[in-house]
């Protein structure tokens, strides 16, 4: 579902060719900033991201990106733009670019957000220009995305059960992709009890929404059956107009982080089907807090290292991490040989060892000379 608050982005998108078209005139997205603070947002740091790419960014993975559309952003890199709506790539929403950016933001020197999977592809399909959609276009953009061949596909939509939309999900499913949808936000009493679709459909990976505290959101749809949590309060993420919109909120921003994550099994274990990953992801989360949180706050950096007993012969080789190098300064450099103290210590030491054989000399020639009385011996 498209959440409450979208976000503000500033990049560059390279995009490839898309057929002209004319964006409505009313595509006038919330501004963002440029400034972000010099810290992490929480949902990076609590993840902990930057240590499960000491094993895989991503690369080699397509993640398809169901959505509003994607505007130019120099970290959001957009490998290809499937318009279902036939009014351009722009994001009039803002929803697509963050989405978009959570999955696979790269990482820029004095910037500090960035993406799950960095390297991964991503390829934007646009359903929809406004924060509501048809289901026709939703139906259509999943097919677009199949045909692209992604390996994962990301659907931050909240829509009603429609045999068409469950057809094609299983579609996907069926074309061995990752699905990840949002759980849906709860906006009022009339949708508390109601789940979303995709991703109350089986096979889906339902995301909810998390607070910092690794709790469930009180916008986050419990009805839905929830696989995991990903950061869903308080999100940073890009935005349309080459910035970045701060405290975004809803499962339509957890979801992503999810789908990132699915991107980096999927490189990490590429002999691993759709269900594998889905599975490996709900084991190795953090651990349910209640109600709607599945297994808990989803682990990126166990989902690419931990060993699962009951994968048994199929399980993955979960090879240690390259060590780290040791900094030049680690290991002291062996002193030039001081002749000067050879010397006195080979002196001590003979000195020592004429010391000793004069003394054992002695303890010797003592007693005798004492038995003679010190008299010489007779010659012979």
């Amino acid at each position: 579902m498209i959440g409450r608050a979208l976000m503000a982005s500033l990049l560059a998108l390279h995009l490839v060719a898309v057929p002209a078209a004319a964006a409505p005139e009313d595509c006038k997205p919330k501004k963002g900033t440029l400034k972000l603070p010099a810290s992490e947002p929480w949902a990076q740091k609590r993840l902990d991201i930057k240590n499960a790419w000491r094993l895989t960014r991503g690369s080699g993975v397509t993640v398809a990106v169901v959505d509003s559309g994607a505007d130019y952003h120099p970290q959001v890199q957009i490998s290809k733009i499937i318009d279902e709506t036939h009014t351009g790539y722009r994001d009039c929403v803002g929803h697509g670019t963050a989405v978009s950016g959570i999955i696979g933001a790269r990482h820029m020197s004095g910037v500090p957000f960035h993406g799950v999977a960095p390297d991964a592809g991503i390829v934007m399909v646009k359903q929809s220009n406004k924060t509501e959609g048809d289901i026709n276009k939703l139906v259509s953009a999943i097919d677009d995305a199949v045909a692209a061949k992604a390996d994962v596909i990301n659907v931050s939509v909240r829509a009603s059960d429609h045999s068409a939309l469950r057809a094609a999900v299983q579609r996907a499913i069926d074309k061995d992709i990752v699905v990840v949808a949002a759980a849906g936000n709860v906006t009022g009493p009339d949708d508390e009890d109601v789940p979303a679709y995709p991703a109350a459909y089986e096979g889906v990976l339902a995301v909810g929404a998390a607070t910092p505290d690794g709790r469930r959101a009180d916008s986050s749809n419990a009805a839905t059956p929830v696989g995991v949590l990903g950061p869903g309060t308080d999100i940073t993420a890009p935005w349309p107009g080459r910035g970045y919109m701060r405290g975004l909120e809803g499962t339509s921003f957890a979801a992503p982080y999810v789908a990132g994550t699915a991107a980096l099994v999927r490189a990490r274990f590429p002999g691993l089907n759709q269900e594998q990953v889905r599975r490996r992801i709900i084991a190795t989360a953090d651990g349910t807090a209640g109600a709607g949180t599945g297994t808990g706050m989803v682990n990126p950096v166990l989902a690419v290292t931990a060993v699962l007993p009951y994968e048994g012969a199929n399980a993955p080789v979960v090879a240690e991490p390259p060590p780290v190098a040791l900094p030049a300064e680690a290991i002291a450099k062996v002193p030039p040989r001081d002749e000067t103290a050879v010397g006195v210590s080979m002196a001590v030491g003979a000195g020592v060892l004429i010391a000793i054989m004069v003394a054992a000399g002695l303890a010797l020639l003592v007693p005798l000379g004492r038995r003679r009385g010190w008299r010489a011996g007779r010659a012979t």
